[in-house]
């Protein structure tokens, strides 16, 4: 098990990130929470989690102990996947998804793309105990700024399992609301939101 790197970011997209390690680059699969995050950093240390299956090993990466906490929670739920739960942690901020699940609020979780109403609702069944437990962490995002807005937006959507032509038009839908957007993570939570 690997339990954190800490190294130089030497590429970095919304979605995935390489951390070079003396000499080894790791690629590591992110969130939007983690990607603005670590936007002004070239070194940092990333909290993983290695997920194995049959055919891939890949490495996800936390800015926090929150954010790594709620992914292991949510992987944990019958029918959450390790890409399920990047997606929702894409959408909403960590301490956004312990509040709907101990509010029990279904319709923030259905809010999220591919989570529908028996997911939403077993996501709270299944969790509602442990996160009640749990205090609230409180992150701060701040908005990257990117002069390939579109692009890097685009990419993070086919990353987390969206279709590209699916993905350009979520986007183009977006940008014709809202022409002077400018903030990365927002654009990509609003596309995500409009699919």
């Amino acid at each position: 098990m690997i339990a954190y790197l800490n190294g130089k970011l030497t590429h970095k997209s919304p979605a995935m990130v390489h951390v070079e390690v003396q000499g080894v680059g790791y690629e590591v699969q992110i969130s939007l929470n983690t990607y603005s995050r670590i936007q002004g950093l070239e070194n940092c240390k990333l909290l993983t989690f290695l997920h194995i299956k049959e055919d891939a090993h890949t490495l996800y990466g936390f800015f926090d102990e929150p954010e790594r906490t709620m992914f292991l929670l949510l992987i944990g739920v019958s029918g959450i996947g390790a890409t399920t739960a990047r997606v929702m942690l894409s959408s909403l901020q960590p301490e956004d998804i312990q509040r709907a699940i101990a509010m029990e609020n279904e319709k923030m979780l259905e809010s999220i793309k591919g989570i529908g109403a028996k997911t939403a609702k077993r996501i709270i069944l299944e969790l509602k105990d442990k996160i009640k437990r749990n205090k609230d962490t409180g992150l701060q995002i701040s908005a990257p700024a990117n002069n390939t807005l579109q692009e890097d937006a685009l990419i993070a959507l086919v990353t987390l399992g969206i279709a590209r032509n699916v993905a350009e038009q979520a986007i183009q839908k977006v940008l014709k609301t809202e022409p002077l957007l400018q903030d990365l993570e927002g654009l990509i939570k609003k596309a995500l939101k409009s699919l």
